[in-house]
């Protein structure tokens, strides 16, 4: 063996031959296993996720510690790590997650309230360009929006292997731009955009309006379906509830196919529980399912989370599961079914405790900063989660005018726009509230 990896293949064999460790686990959990480094007589791999690192840290260590030992004849500390997605990113990002075989139309479960975008993608993959171009696709976080861009991503490519298909973000889109100006290389910039036949864009909203951005944008778009080629694009909100678009651009998206999606009902949930469930090779009581389904309605990642917890937990105790189980894995999934007022006092008191201070200082007039600016992301939090109006969410931030919620909410977007890093806190922060 000449090097780490080496070594660790060889690891991976002795586990994968295990008797203990089923296949769909083995594909699960070790498959996208890497080596890191091999000091001090200590591994250290990573994984892609927290939730596979929990479980290779938690059952599987031993095992792995126990096959380094046989190779190398010493003992060997384990140590496993999360995927710094940021060491990844070149310097001119273009994230193409599609290649992921869970998106596809027939993992995507449809209901009646994403039918129709459903039925759009679908269309526009079978024919790119040539109907409903631009494709605008819309809902609150956590509906399934990505998903189906992957899915038609991924039966556009099927249908012709060959297609030049670009998936990117709005942020990725401006940061793009920024690296091309910065080296003065803007030829570059527009072959990579502009010479594509499908571009999709998520997370819209976010594209900025300065620097020329959406400037950018607008030829962008104008150039790519003018000529036929397809553009497909996601936003948490229809275009006309966008407030940083100009009035052009904002056009040019109402001028195609806008297809929303709403929260899934109950018969969907279940699907979707269900289906989760068996792509774990997981068999759920109907209980369970009901159970599950009827406690989260507003979110399918929630869903998800919930069978992707009975299904750690499970794999770790090594029973059926259970609806003690589900009720375990779902014990802070359940704010979205809460009053109005009682999931408004978690809301503040999460935040509060994240940023260090009390549900009080949220409240109160001070102007640390840090206070400020836990303030203004609970108005932003509430907004998404609660749906309240701004006159309510400023009644509960202790009589805050409309005129002050709404700049607060401008503020954090804003902070989004620029910040790659605070975004991805807000987004944590909610989901860390819905899940």
């Amino acid at each position: 063996m000449d090097s780490f990896r080496d070594l660790f293949e060889q690891v991976l064999l002795l586990c994968k031959s295990d008797d203990t460790i089923a296949d769909v686990t083995y594909n699960l959990f070790f498959d996208d296993l890497e080596p890191v480094d091999f000091s001090n007589d200590t591994a250290i791999l990573q994984t892609t996720s927290d939730f596979k690192q929990g479980i290779l840290a938690g059952k599987y260590a031993d095992l792995l510690q126990k096959n380094f030992e046989k190779l190398l004849g010493f003992p060997v500390q384990v140590e496993i790590k999360v995927k710094n997605q940021k060491e990844e990113t070149s310097a001119f990002p273009s994230v193409t997650p599609g290649k992921n075989e869970e998106y596809t139309f027939d993992t995507f479960v449809v209901g009646a309230e994403n039918k129709f975008a459903y039925a759009a993608c679908q269309r526009v993959a079978k024919d790119p360009g040539t109907i409903y171009n631009p494709l605008f696709i819309y809902g609150r976080s956590g509906l399934g929006k990505t998903h189906l861009l992957m899915a038609t991503q991924n039966e556009i490519r099927k249908n012709n292997p060959d297609a030049n298909i670009l998936y990117t973000t709005s942020e990725n889109f401006t940061n793009d731009m920024v690296s091309f100006l910065a080296q003065k290389n803007m030829e570059e910039f527009h072959n990579k955009y502009r010479t594509v036949d499908v571009l999709l864009i998520d997370d819209v909203q976010f594209l900025q309006n300065k620097m020329g951005f959406q400037e950018e944008f607008f030829h962008t778009f104008n150039a790519l379906t003018q000529v036929g080629k397809q553009v497909i694009l996601t936003s948490d909100r229809p275009p006309r509830e966008i407030d940083t678009l100009t009035d052009r651009l904002r056009n040019r998206f109402e001028s195609g196919l806008l297809a929303d999606i709403q929260p899934p009902d109950i018969e969907t949930r279940m699907a979707i529980v269900k289906k989760k469930a068996q792509q774990f090779q997981m068999e759920l009581s109907p209980q369970i399912v009901e159970y599950v389904a009827e406690k989260l309605k507003n979110n399918i990642r929630q869903l998800e989370g919930a069978v992707k917890k009975i299904f750690a937990m499970s794999s770790l105790t090594g029973n059926a599961p259970t609806i003690d189980m589900a009720e375990e894995a779902i014990r802070d999934v359940q704010t979205d079914n809460m009053p109005v007022g009682v999931k408004t006092e978690k809301i503040i008191e999460y935040i509060a405790n994240f940023y260090g201070i009390t549900p009080a200082d949220i409240t109160s007039n001070k102007k640390n900063a840090n206070i400020a600016l836990a303030r203004q992301v609970t108005v932003y939090v509430l907004r998404e989660i609660t749906g309240q109006t701004l006159q309510m969410i400023g009644e509960a931030i202790g009589g805050k005018n409309h005129s002050t919620i709404n700049y607060s909410i401008s503020l954090v977007e804003k902070k989004m726009r620029n910040e790659p890093s605070f975004k991805n806190t807000v987004f944590e922060i909610i989901n860390n509230l819905q899940e």
